[in-house]
């Protein structure tokens, strides 16, 4: 357990990943020679058409009494409730112990929690549908931000000082990157595009649970990767892994939760709701100078393995926009139509 995630340093380990091509270098640097901008999808101009095309289903879904007078309301809300059904799955009630030690040492004090029932994405929020939420204007709409951060929401722009992710150019994602995880959005970001959507993020507790399936039964398993208890890089994007980049977020189908909720350890990590708090061996506050969110799973530059487990948890200032951080979001089982009849 550490104040911070570790990518591999310089002189850690003789062998290398594989080099990225300059092609690849000039994308996540957002060189503008090789750049390639995603198109700017056309919207209805009805309102709950438009909801559709902007794949908010779960502020339809959640909304579907408002659209009953709608002539086409049904059919888009029974829609909104495949696509749920589609990109959410279930995780069962279980338990989680967080130990809240900055040095996990043995018989360190652990904090239990009950988990409920709740839904999460299968995926992480893809450049593509982040897209969704800027074109909509997300970033000027003060709806989705807490007020303490409206004096800095002017600060949250890409390489161009257009409002987006930090690696974008004008507003727009590198199309080739489309269905890769956004990364280079601070926890604020995560959180309005989750409130857009109608959704929200997960607690740490809720994502440790999702990763670790550590539910209520008679066999009280629990899992240090979402697949089991052994690491393997074929089923995760690490540095070990190689790739030195982002993957799709629909690669490495072998590393899925029961439940088929992927890439939980790699790739990214994942922003959750959680404040970080923790204490030294002591039990004295450590208490940094800007607020901090949890972060989990690991990423693509994770070097030590430790780190990329489903218990491992460490902390992130809450506007930091680092190029290895995205999210996924959660959604209450309680707000769920669909399932609940």
């Amino acid at each position: 357990m550490g104040l911070w995630p570790f990518a591999k340093k310089k002189g850690a380990a003789t062998q290398r990943p594989k080099r990225r091509t300059s092609e690849q270098s000039a994308v996540l640097h957002g060189g503008p020679d090789t750049f390639q901008a995603a198109p700017k999808l056309p919207l209805d101009n009805d309102p709950l058409k438009r909801l559709l095309q902007q794949e908010r289903y779960a502020l339809v879904a959640r909304n579907e009494e408002k659209w009953q007078t709608h002539p086409n309301g049904p059919a888009i809300v029974q829609e909104s409730r495949r696509a749920l059904e589609r990109h959410m799955a279930l995780v069962p009630a279980g338990r989680v112990s967080i130990v809240k030690t900055l040095t996990s040492q043995p018989g360190a004090p652990e904090e239990s929690h009950s988990i409920d029932p709740f839904l999460l994405d299968v995926h992480a929020v893809t450049n593509a549908r982040f897209q969704l939420f800027v074109d909509a204007g997300g970033y000027d709409d003060l709806d989705y931000w807490p007020e303490e951060i409206w004096p800095h929401l002017i600060e949250l722009k890409d390489l161009t000082g257009e409002p987006g992710p930090r690696l974008w150019r004008h507003g727009r994602h590198d199309v080739r990157y489309a269905d890769h995880p956004v990364v280079g959005v601070s926890w604020y970001e995560a959180q309005a595009y989750a409130l857009w959507v109608g959704q929200r993020l997960p607690s740490e507790m809720e994502w440790q649970m999702a990763a670790s399936w550590h539910i209520n039964s008679s066999a009280d398993l629990m899992r240090r990767f979402p697949w089991g208890d052994a690491m393997d890089n074929t089923r995760c994007n690490i540095w070990s892994a190689r790739l030195a980049d982002t993957a799709p977020v629909s690669s490495y189908p072998k590393g899925a939760a029961p439940n088929q909720v992927l890439q939980l350890i790699g790739n990214v990590w994942e922003w959750t709701d959680t404040e970080y708090m923790i204490v030294d061996d002591d039990g004295r506050p450590v208490v940094g100078e800007m607020p901090m969110h949890v972060i989990r799973g690991g990423a693509y530059d994770t070097y030590f393995e430790t780190q990329a487990t489903s218990h491992f948890r460490t902390g992130q200032i809450a506007l930091a926009r680092t190029r290895n951080t995205g999210f996924r979001c959660a959604m209450d089982l309680s707000q769920a139509s669909w399932i609940n009849g």
